[in-house]
């Protein structure tokens, strides 16, 4: 499909400078950009690649202020990230064929209940009293288990799988090989030094538009439910226990692992292989850096925290600069010794 600078500008409500006739047909990074193309710039240490690339047009933020000339036509927008996030998805739409329908190939209990424009793939497994919402959409080899309800809108990509009881709310994406509801980590140490099992029988119940990256798992409750709310974004291979509760929009990127009963606030934001302790409290708005170990509650809204265990941003970098210069501290402190003592023995041959 072609568009104009124009059309694209009217849609996202930019402001176009330069040729507001100028087509696209395609999609490409700024720096990899191709004649007919459509880019986006964010970072600032991508701004070189403007008077570069050779994309056609090129969307950017209203702050930017070109250094030199280009070749190409921008459209400056508010937010130029998420007006291209609008253009992608878009673009994912057009070229994703709808499909809707029962594969022959699934298996369907008869107390299952489908909405409207639902659609099931080969292999998929549809247990009792399940409810799935209008045009939602199983892909190949998901599992719904019994007495699962699923909202309208929403994807479960191949392999996924959402337990028994569990509730997954509207326009969430459920993405390949995640698993929703497995039994939460629950063993009890007995006298002979090895383990009982201790059921699980709660749940999990997602909100409305929340992402679950490939490999996840949400497990269920002991008892009650593991609660993620709105709006909430998990990646790839993120590990939430069991009665874990996690605030409205809060995202957590790949190798993240919380523990059991500890209550996350929204708007969060955390960075991968980060370790979190149980029955902890997180306040809203707190950002954790890659790496990061909470071992304690953090109450302030807002914190930026670092390093294991984690304390805050700013000390980290501080203490950071000294660690590094530890080993010649080291050796400094070591020849300082070394005078002393010589000193010392000077001193005591001259008072015999």
């Amino acid at each position: 499909m072609e568009f104009s600078a124009e059309q694209i500008a009217l849609w996202l409500d930019g402001e176009i400078i330069g040729d507001p006739k100028a087509t696209v047909i395609k999609l490409n990074k700024i720096e990899e950009g191709e004649p007919k193309g459509l880019s986006f710039l964010s970072n600032p240490k991508y701004n070189h690649f403007l008077y570069e690339t050779k994309a056609s047009v090129v969307i950017v933020n209203k702050s930017f202020n070109p250094e030199k000339a280009f070749s190409a036509t921008i459209i400056k927008v508010d937010d130029s990230y998420a007006a291209f996030a609008i253009v992608l998805q878009a673009y994912e739409d057009a070229r994703k064929h709808k499909k809707q329908g029962v594969s022959k190939l699934a298996f369907v209990h008869e107390t299952a209940k489908l909405g409207k424009g639902v659609y099931v793939g080969e292999f998929v497994y549809i247990g009792e009293n399940v409810t799935i919402g209008d045009n939602s959409r199983l892909y190949s080899q998901s599992y719904v288990g019994d007495n699962v309800k699923i909202g309208e809108g929403t994807e479960l990509h191949p392999g996924a799988k959402i337990m028994h009881e569990c509730i997954i709310g509207n326009n969430c994406t459920i993405h390949a090989g995640a698993v929703i509801g497995a039994d939460g980590f629950g063993f009890a140490p007995q006298k002979e030094n090895d383990y009982k099992k201790v059921p699980q029988i709660g749940n999990v119940v997602l909100g409305d538009w929340v992402d679950i990256g490939a490999n996840a798992t949400v497990d269920r409750a002991t008892m009650g439910s593991t609660i993620i709310r709105r709006g909430v974004k998990l990646d790839n291979m993120v590990q939430i226990a069991h009665n874990v509760e996690v605030g409205e929009n809060t995202v957590m990127a790949s190798m993240t692992g919380v523990s059991g009963s500890t209550k996350i606030g929204k708007n969060c934001m955390f960075g991968g292989q980060i370790g979190i302790a149980g029955h902890l409290e997180i306040a809203d708005g707190v950002k954790l850096a890659a790496q990061t170990g909470v071992a304690a509650n953090i109450k302030t809204e807002g914190s930026v925290l670092m390093g294991s265990p984690a304390f805050s941003h700013k000390s980290f970098l501080q203490s950071y600069v000294h660690f590094r210069k530890l080993p010649k501290t080291i050796a400094v402190i070591s020849s300082l010794e070394k005078t002393v003592k010589e000193l010392e023995n000077k001193l005591e041959q001259i008072s015999k």
